[in-house]
């Protein structure tokens, strides 16, 4: 667990370092604050999308073998197992839809 959060900060780091020379090499004025904002939207719409992509990999990996196995033991539980991974994938729906409010932001 502890790897993968040192893999996301490396990547937010990088992210951040080849984002924001490009937005302080833009003209003074209302230029650099617009392609300021700019950054900062794709910035936030790239992180909601990984994080919400992640936790949901995460959700499912814990509740589908628990799923796979209470139908197995008792197939008629398959319908109440089934709201469990989906909710888990909804995660991910809500991350890809903050993504889009935000891009449609810029």
């Amino acid at each position: 667990m502890k790897m993968i959060f040192f893999v996301m900060l490396a990547v937010f780091a990088v992210a951040l370092i080849f984002a924001f020379p490009s937005v302080f090499a833009a003209e003074e004025g209302g230029a650099a604050e617009a392609a300021m904002d700019r950054g900062l939207i794709a910035l936030g719409t790239s992180i909601s999308i990984v994080g919400a992509a992640i936790g949901a990999g995460i959700a499912i990996a814990s509740t589908g073998p628990a799923a796979t196995g209470a139908t197995a033991e008792k197939p008629e539980l398959f319908g109440r197992v089934l709201i469990f991974v989906a909710l888990a994938e909804a995660i991910a729906i809500y991350g890809f839809l903050v993504a889009i409010f935000l891009w449609l932001k810029i």
